[in-house]
């Protein structure tokens, strides 16, 4: 996958946004907004969704994970795993107070262009059955539904998207 930074013009609501690959000095604010994230879900699931239990330190050390910056400060994340077959999108969140501005949409267009540039042709990811926006928003997106499972205790909906041309 690229190592290159993907730079873009910021809005009224946030300056000059950069996806970056991030650094051990950034485990801490991407442990801190994956909380505030998915805090909203514990009492919907019952439980502490996985990804605030997940090791991010590893994850930063073995390359996967990308921020996305405003103005130098992380606004959002996406953990990418690549497969023979597939790009695994680990996580993707954004600081509950950016939602809604279109930098979840961006980090999976980040996402594609990575599979892309790998030469992949499919992305795949899991969320919680009881997430129901966020298969909302990736079901507006083009991903389709493949599987439901129990898996690690969670009841996880299994999507794909093919990435055409």
């Amino acid at each position: 996958m690229s190592r290159a930074l993907v730079r873009g013009e910021g809005s009224a609501l946030g300056g000059v946004r950069v996806i970056r690959r991030a650094a051990p000095d950034d485990v801490s604010a991407i442990a801190a907004l994956v909380h505030d994230a998915y805090e909203k879900y514990v009492a919907r699931i019952g439980r502490t969704p996985a990804p605030m239990t997940t090791d991010f330190g590893r994850l930063v050390l073995d390359g996967g994970v990308w921020v996305l910056e405003t103005d130098g400060e992380i606004v959002g994340l996406i953990v990418l795993t690549a497969h023979p077959d597939h790009l695994l999108v680990g996580n993707v969140a954004v600081a509950p107070a950016r939602q809604g501005q279109g930098l979840g949409k961006r980090l999976l267009a980040f996402a594609e262009a990575q599979a892309r540039a790998a030469g992949l042709g499919e992305l795949r990811l899991y969320t919680n059955v009881k997430m129901h926006e966020n298969l909302a928003l990736y079901e507006r997106l083009g991903w389709t539904r493949y599987a439901e499972a129990e898996q690690d205790g969670f009841r996880r909906v299994f999507m794909r998207k093919t990435l055409h041309g």
